[in-house]
């Protein structure tokens, strides 16, 4: 597996200084997480779940979920784990996953009975699987985090391999202000008893709006919904600690992929795509309501948060074109991480200090995600990454393979 592995060899060499490196699935937690990137849901009611798997992988999607939980009405539940199990067994079989899983996919469960029940029943279509998303963690009800974790213990032991577990803070005790202190810290020390199966925190916007009846609108992000940020910011604090005692957290989904009536006008800046010849891409952005999630990506890592929760193929190209790192930012952390014992110096760019204490994690974690999305030439910006993913997936669904797929 590796980002941008859609693109030629031509254009990837025009665009990155340094391209992304291989994913490997049986990497550490922290190289993992960070090439999460866009993780796509999909209902496990897809009859057609391997094909559509395949072809998100095409599109550049590596991460993606295949979801028994929310996505499925309670009547389904029982034909969504028939489909699941069926089209892991094809999954398995196909040519592609036997050369090397393309993406790395996860199961969202209702309960720990079912997660064990769909790992019995999935026999090589296991071999497809990564781990698991665990919804509406902690709670204080059952199943308990501890049920969940030791599940996906349990997963692992009959895998004969570790399956990681990515449990979603979305419940009403992390929520509501007078238990959520208790709550996060309770949750934490679940997490550290079972670090070693911990992949990523993952964070529920859309179940942390509910509480108060709330749904951040076009237009709005959700570090606009105060609430919610508040929840945000002490996850965070609490379970996003540099010191190593942390663990990586995912941004919450963006859920709109198709705009209606503006109320405001964008603030997509015009300038990268006037200079870059792609007026129409940003137009596009626009109508489809693609330039609020630009802005909430950039908030996202602001704030600590990596990746994203996404719904919708044509959100991948945005995280993952913005998850590319910088060649400045490149710059600034390559100088931190190479000064040893303290001190500051003026930026490569010559617009900013760097200091080599107070940087040295974040340059390390921008050396990481470089790794697993490459570092762009100077003159490359987000805009120039979007138009080549862009540009490859129009190629290949104009090619034979891409009519047959």
């Amino acid at each position: 597996m590796r980002h941008f592995s859609t693109l030629d060899a031509e254009r990837e060499r025009d665009l990155f200084l340094h391209p992304p490196r291989p994913v490997d699935v049986t990497a550490g937690r922290d190289e993992l997480a960070v090439a999460l990137g866009a993780t796509l849901y999909c209902p496990a009611t897809r009859e057609r779940l391997a094909g559509d798997l395949l072809r998100l992988a095409r599109r550049g999607v590596l991460s993606a979920v295949a979801c028994l939980e929310d996505s499925v009405p309670d009547h389904r539940v029982a034909e969504a784990e028939e489909i699941l199990v069926r089209e892991l067994a094809g999954l398995a079989r196909t040519p592609e996953w036997r050369d090397g899983a393309p993406l790395m996919l996860f199961v969202r469960a209702r309960t720990p009975q079912q997660l064990l029940r769909v790992v019995e029943r999935s026999g090589v279509g296991l071999g497809c699987l990564t781990g698991f998303v665990v919804p509406k963690f902690g709670g204080g009800g059952q199943p308990s985090p501890d049920e969940w974790l030791e599940a996906v213990r349990t997963a692992s032991e009959r895998a004969g391999r570790r399956m990681w577990a990515m449990p979603v803070l979305e419940s009403r005790d992390v929520a509501h202000l007078e238990t959520r202190r208790e709550a996060l810290f309770a949750i934490r020390d679940v997490l550290d008893a079972h670090r070693e199966v911990v992949l990523a925190v993952r964070t529920g916007a859309t179940d942390l709006s509910a509480a108060y009846g709330l749904r951040r609108p076009r237009g709005a992000t959700v570090w606009d919904v105060r609430v919610v940020a508040d929840v945000l910011g002490d996850v965070i604090n609490v379970l996003g600690r540099a010191d190593g005692s942390g663990y990586p957290i995912t941004a919450p989904v963006w859920e709109h992929f198709s705009s209606g009536e503006r109320v405001f006008r964008t603030s997509l800046a015009a300038r990268p795509f006037a200079e870059s010849g792609s007026v129409g891409l940003r137009e596009q952005l626009i109508t489809d309501d693609l330039d609020g999630l630009v802005r909430e990506l950039v908030l996202d890592r602001v704030n600590g948060l990596q990746g994203k929760t996404v719904i919708h193929p044509s959100h991948v190209a945005v995280v993952h074109a913005t998850s590319v790192v910088t060649h400045e930012d490149f710059c600034d952390a390559s100088d931190v991480v190479a000064q040893h014992g303290g001190g500051a110096m003026a930026s490569t760019y010559r617009n900013k200090m760097n200091e080599a204490g107070p940087h040295r994690v974040w340059a390390e974690r921008v050396l990481a995600r470089a790794r697993a999305f490459g570092v762009a030439r100077e003159d490359t910006t987000y805009v120039h990454l979007l138009q080549a993913q862009d540009d490859a997936w129009r190629a290949f669904t104009r090619s034979p393979e891409g009519a047959r797929a």
